[in-house]
């Protein structure tokens, strides 16, 4: 067995465990070995190790303090597998970014010099620069908040993330095939789709091609996750993310539905009237619909509707003051855009919450280098 300290934290609507880099490390072991070992990930129901057998419970980072100028906290983004022994690591995640931004305050890596302390991150897996800024009262890092966004109930931190010229994070161009739509082959034939790289790689397709309206259920909504895998695969390689050869992705690009605003209600029941948010959005995580949105598709949409031409700027409510109102499965989250100087991408801003959970050792069954 091997012993490994690590951190539950509560980030947004996701779970996600953070290691030090140098705990890791000290393991002897390669990262992704040790992940596919300490989740269990080759079981589909995660049984015997720590993850939680979801896509958004089945997520670390790997976090270490940075020499860079302008940058506090480098981390590594994990989307480990669920009944597949792989780890993807093209992505980020704003959710564990926000759990990083909390542990980087209680750890020390980051001096806590006034009432609200601000941490300067880069997401080795994209080269994304983000900020994280939470209160710390009395100049200490706090356990307890009162925030809470769509999605839980929980109150946590208030955290305000920040995705600093996130266009053309991965690809280097907002638009990575060059068009605001194309058109890719499902299996019901053509379809529309806005290519679109901030925050993350995201194809974006309009909910009606699917018979799909803003109040689509999540029952609705995953009567078309094979069709969305099959375009996935599609929109990666015309995005120039991969090539023929290489394994299928189940992480890259996010991929999910638009519609205008409807009515609808929450999967906890809340009425959400048609007027209370500007964009409807379905997007699926891994392999399942996602039971809120994940932040960095959130980016890319804010992104996308703010291009002329685009699926979600054809299809979203128009908006003069930057923000950006998305009806998820779970409520209304709002982005809130914020130019730029220069030549940089309007920075993209998102209210979020975080709590520790645990503190723990992992006892890791690694047996001469791989899983046991």
């Amino acid at each position: 067995m091997l012993r490994l300290q690590g951190e539950m934290i509560r980030g947004g609507t996701s779970k996600c465990w953070v290691f030090d880099h140098q705990d890791v490390v000290a393991t002897g072991v390669d990262v992704e070995t040790l992940l596919l070992a300490a989740f269990n990930a080759a079981d589909p129901r995660q049984i015997d190790g720590v993850g939680g057998a979801s896509s958004t419970t089945s997520k670390a980072a790997v976090v270490q303090a940075s020499s860079e100028q302008g940058v506090d906290v480098e981390y590594a983004f994990a989307q480990v597998g669920i009944g597949d022994a792989r780890v993807e690591w093209a992505s980020n995640c704003g959710n564990c970014a926000t759990a990083v931004v909390l542990y980087a305050v209680h750890h020390g890596l980051v001096p806590i010099t006034s009432e609200s302390t601000t941490v300067r991150m880069l997401n080795v897996n994209t080269g994304g620069r983000l900020t994280g800024t939470i209160p710390t009262p009395g100049r200490a890092a706090p356990d307890e908040g009162t925030a809470r966004v769509p999605g839980t109930d929980a109150p946590g931190v208030p955290v305000l993330l920040g995705f600093q010229d996130p266009a053309g994070s991965t690809t280097g161009r907002a638009l990575p095939t060059g068009h605001v739509v194309d058109t890719l082959t499902g299996p019901g034939g053509p379809v529309e789709v806005s290519c679109v790289d901030a925050g993350a790689p995201a194809a974006l397709f309009e909910g009606k091609a699917f018979g799909l309206d803003g109040g689509a259920t999540l029952d609705e909504f995953t009567a078309v996750v094979p069709a969305l895998t099959v375009l996935r695969r599609q929109a990666a390689l015309a995005m120039g993310l991969v090539d023929e050869n290489d394994p299928i992705s189940h992480a890259v690009p996010k991929v999910g539905a638009l519609a205008r605003p409807a009515s609808y209600r929450t999967t906890h029941g809340v009425l959400v009237a048609q007027a209370e948010y500007d964009l409807a959005v379905r997007m699926v995580s891994m392999h399942a619909p996602h039971p809120a949105i994940g932040l960095t598709s959130a980016v890319a949409l804010a992104t996308a509707a703010a291009i002329p031409g685009t699926l979600a700027h054809r299809v979203a409510r128009p908006t003069a003051d930057g923000t950006l109102r998305l009806g998820t499965p779970a409520g209304v989250i709002t982005a809130e855009t914020v130019p730029a100087p220069d030549s940089a991408s309007p920075t993209v801003l998102l209210h979020r919450a975080a709590r520790r959970i645990a503190r723990a050792e992992l006892l890791v069954p690694v047996l001469e280098g791989r899983p046991a």
